[in-house]
Formats: C-alpha cells, structure tokens, sequence
C-alpha cells in the first residue's frame, strides 16, 4: 500500500483536516483505531516524550497502513533529528520553535534531497514503502511528499511570520499556543489582547500566502471556532486528555449512578 500523502489534506485548503495527537499511547492498532474514528491524519510527538525514534518509526507504518497521514514533531531543528524522521517515513516535520525565515530555509534544505537540499540520499526504505525504481524519480517524490510545518510560539516567530511563510518549502504554519502565551508573558491567558492579536497576525500571514493554518485544540467548540477564523489543520486533543476526559465522566457516571 502507498502511504497517504500529509501534503495532499494541505493542498484541500479551506476545508476542515482533523487529527489528534499521540504523545503517550503507542500500540500495533493505533492506525487503524484513528482510522476508524474517522482521522485524516495524526501528530506523532518526540518534543515532550519519551518516544524513541524506533517507536515512532512503529507508529508512522502504523498510521499508514491504516491510511492516516502523518506529522512529527521532532526533539529538535538538527539535521541528524530531521532527516533521520524523513527517512523513516514522516510526511509532515514540524520542528519546535521556528523564528526566522533563515531557520525555516535551513530546515527544508534537511527535508529535500540535492539540488533542493542537503539531506543524505537513502532509497528504497520506509519513507518510499520500500520500493526499487530510479533513484532520480524517488527522490523526487521524496522531494515533493515531504513537508514543513512551521511551528510558530515564540514573539520572534509571529514579529517575522510574514518572512516564514513566504519561504519556499513551508508548506503549513502552526499555532503553538502554550508557549507563544509564555513567550508573551502571559502564560495560559488565551483570551489576553496581545495573545489574540499575535493570532490575529499569524493568521493573516496564512491568508495572505496561501498557506494552511492549523492549532491543537482541546474542545470541539474551539476547534469550530477557529476553523471559522481561518484554521483549517485542527488537531482534536490528544491521547492523555481524550483517555483521562473519557474515563472520568465514565467512572463519575457510575459512582454517581451505582446506589
């Protein structure tokens, strides 16, 4: 099977990409769970977790087989953490912390292959299925499949989100709301001016290059709201949050219930 293609859910702009992400619950079944529930892709984490890069490795064949697309977040902007991650088969890179538009170039230059970029030229596996044929026209698939998120939560990032998007290979740019309302010294206060503005420019840097805009969301109700502000890369909580709200409610209704 050909892996579903994360570039592909970003060139249908406008209409709403649901996801959710995997930060803590690794199993064989996980693709086919998210499938079934009706996913169109997933963000596998490597920032703030334990995931080696076997397991991630694991969890991308997994999605893919199920037919879910797939960005990663890996622990840092090095090349050996980037292309290591292309080469496993991540479509979507999206790597902490983007501030410049010269961060933004380094970064694509890892993603793609000469005369593109720099990354180091692997063939026929995970990130091609596995597949033989001339290694000009994989790397040129591998070119165009691959893509950069540019996760922007930093003052800096949003001060030159006009440069970051305009580069060549930023292909998606990201809200990370925790810590652009750290960076604004306003840790958490979402509904803060400065935070609602530093959005209010992010997403009109989106609007005015063409560029999907996407944002983790923790609630239904937010992710429709933003959607209608321009984002349309929701990310529906994530595996600790949807465990924890489910079995709370359920254990809370039984106790509550069971007299």
């Amino acid at each position: 099977m050909i892996s579903p293609s994360f570039r592909k859910l970003l060139e249908s702009k406008g209409t709403v990409k649901v996801g959710t992400f995997i930060g803590e619950f690794t199993t064989p079944g996980i693709g086919q769970i998210l499938k079934v529930s009706g996913c169109d892709f997933a963000m596998v984490d490597m920032e703030h977790t334990g995931f080696s890069f076997e397991t991630v490795k694991q969890t991308l064949r997994s999605l893919h087989d199920a037919g879910v697309a797939s960005m990663t977040r890996p622990p840092s902007k090095e090349y050996h953490h980037i292309a290591r991650l292309c080469d496993m088969g991540a479509q979507g890179i999206m790597p902490p912390m983007i501030s410049t538009a010269e961060e933004a170039r380094r970064i694509v230059s890892y993603m793609k292959y000469p005369p593109s970029g720099i990354r180091g030229c692997a063939p026929g596996l995970a990130h091609d299925d596995y597949r033989t044929g001339p290694v000009d026209e994989k790397l040129n698939a591998a070119n165009e499949k691959t893509s950069l998120v540019a996760l922007i939560e930093s003052v800096e990032g949003v001060e030159n989100i006009d440069e970051i998007a305009a580069v060549e290979g930023v292909d998606c740019l990201w809200i990370g709301h925790f810590d652009l309302s750290c960076s604004l010294s306003i840790p958490g206060q979402f509904d803060n001016s400065d935070f609602v503005s530093a959005v209010e420019q992010v997403i009109a840097a989106s609007k005015s290059h063409n560029k999907p805009l996407g944002r983790l969301v923790p609630t239904v109700e937010e992710g429709v709201f933003l959607f209608r502000q321009g984002l349309d890369m929701i990310l529906y909580s994530m595996d600790v949050g949807l465990l924890r709200q489910a079995l709370t409610e359920g254990t809370a209704a039984l106790k509550s219930q069971c007299r």
